[in-house]
């Protein structure tokens, strides 16, 4: 069993007054704390003479406890790794009291029945569990191809930045980011995404969630009604049930969000989330009528649109699509993306580009949620963007996925062309496959999860079960071999479902 390495001295308080001796308490409370589970199995203990040094007491009675505890089992050493507490406890040693302690819990529960807690956590808990988060390879979707990062380059860069630290990375940092950055993101939103913005209206967040989790809670109150895309992103409906807002779906098509459709019915909203440049999941662009459309409706009303641009950077038939940002002369559009698609997941490094008189409270709610985020990280990815490296490895990326896009629709034709139907346009990291009429996809999912085989549920995208189910495939993360082995299991999955 691996051994825990630090041995810090446990909170252990001596009553100077008793009789008990010093031994036996030492003694008792070591014996106490390890049947009680508080020290682990292989946890290393303090040396006789620092407990004794930070306690303030002769080393005489650690030693004769630390003997008596090795005696009854206990504790026992080893080689070069000092004393430990041991690795199996004899049974006969567990307290009953640590027993019914642990059992105590479950009794409550299952007599009073569950506890309370708030409607946000209770409407999280609702969430069902993802199975197909469980593995990297085929086809997790929103993974990047970490093996063709360039990580030589990246830790050039964060040796650079580690080596002699600055006050600035090692202290607490700005809420809404260092500036060097959000002005590395304007001049990169600027040029590639046609957004107009300044670097002081640039929000750094830990990835494109927090910033939905920002958004929320600075733009909507309890019941505020907000128009989702159905289907549409899980976490942005997540991120707007924390804020107790009232989703409204709003059907997709070929188009994109039908605006005209809600209009006619008279519908309102306090906010629209939307993903106009490539439609999660479906893939397809919104068109320029529905985006002048969302955009006048906005200002006449006075809603928000929150626009995710999530992987906007990887379009293979054409030019990436400007953003919906671009065009907004009102400020009414709350722009929010991220480098954990570009870059690799644990970065955790995104942004908001936020209307200039909501700087002030954008600002705030990070400071709420957790002031700021990693600085050596924004100083080593100021230095990427600003050196090239960026741009690089975007284009280098983009002919990779494409190739890996061709290589996945080849596998599904060749191995499963009978069985789903391949939509989504020619863009992104994912595409989705439509399942037969009737097929569980959740419970294919599951079954692919068993086989190592990430396969998102289309379903879950949706407020109320879809007539049609289906799968959304991520090929950023997966090479050939990869493909071509997971859609052999992924056949088996679904034939197992419609047999």
């Amino acid at each position: 069993m691996k051994r825990v390495p630090a041995s810090f001295v446990p909170p252990i308080a001596i009553d100077y007054h008793t009789k008990t001796p010093m031994y036996r308490q030492l003694y008792d409370w070591f014996r106490r704390v390890i049947t009680d589970g508080q020290m682990r199995p292989g946890q290393r203990v303090p040396s006789t003479r620092s407990l004794a040094a930070e306690l303030k007491i002769s080393r005489i009675p650690v030693l004769n406890a630390y003997e008596q505890l090795l005696a009854e089992g206990y504790l026992e050493t080893f080689i070069g790794a000092g004393t430990c507490v041991a690795r199996s406890i004899p049974d006969d040693a567990l307290s009953a009291q640590a027993s019914k302690a642990r059992k105590g819990l479950q009794e409550i529960v299952e007599k009073m029945g569950p506890r309370r807690i708030s409607r946000r956590g209770a409407a999280l808990t609702h969430v069902p569990t993802q199975s197909w988060l469980d593995n990297l390879g085929a086809f997790r979707v929103s993974l990047p191809a970490l093996d063709h990062f360039p990580i030589r380059v990246w830790s050039k860069l964060v040796a650079r930045h580690s080596r002699k630290p600055t006050r600035g990375i090692m202290a607490y940092g700005n809420a809404m980011g260092q500036l060097s950055l959000r002005e590395a993101i304007a001049d990169y939103l600027g040029a590639v995404r046609a957004v107009r913005c300044e670097a002081s209206q640039i929000l750094v967040t830990t990835g494109s969630q927090q910033g939905l989790q920002i958004s929320a809670q600075v733009l909507l109150d309890p019941n505020d009604p907000v128009w989702m895309e159905e289907p549409g992103y899980p976490g942005a409906r997540q991120a707007f049930m924390t804020a107790l807002a009232h989703l409204v779906p709003v059907p997709v098509d070929h188009q994109g969000m039908n605006i005209a459709e809600m209009i006619r019915r008279g519908h309102t909203a306090r906010a629209v989330y939307i993903t106009p440049s490539h439609q999660y999941p479906l893939g397809m662009t919104m068109s320029a009528t529905r985006r002048m459309l969302l955009l006048n409706w906005a200002v006449r009303t006075g809603a928000w649109i929150i626009e995710d641009d999530y992987d906007s950077e990887y379009r293979f038939g054409s030019r990436p699509i400007a953003s919906l940002q671009g065009l907004d002369t009102d400020g009414r559009v709350i722009y929010v993306g991220t480098f954990s698609k570009v870059m690799f997941p644990a970065l955790r490094l995104g942004y908001v580009v936020v209307p200039k008189d909501l700087v002030s409270a954008f600002s705030a709610a990070r400071d709420a949620a957790d002031i700021f985020s990693s600085t050596l990280y924004q100083a080593v990815l100021t230095d990427f963007i600003r050196e090239g490296h960026f741009a690089r490895h975007i284009r280098r990326m983009r002919m990779l996925y494409m190739e890996r896009r061709r290589a996945l629709v080849k596998a599904i034709q060749t191995q499963m062309a009978d069985m789903i139907e391949v939509i989504g346009a020619e863009a992104g990291m994912h595409l989705v496959a439509l399942l037969p009429p009737g097929t569980n996809d959740v419970a294919v999912s599951r079954k692919a999860a068993q086989k190592g085989v990430s396969a998102m549920p289309l379903s879950i995208c949706y407020s109320k079960p879809p007539t049609r189910g289906g799968l959304i495939l991520g090929y950023g993360g997966a090479n050939a071999h990869q493909i071509h082995d997971g859609i052999r299991k992924l056949r088996m999955s679904v034939q197992g479902q419609i047999a």
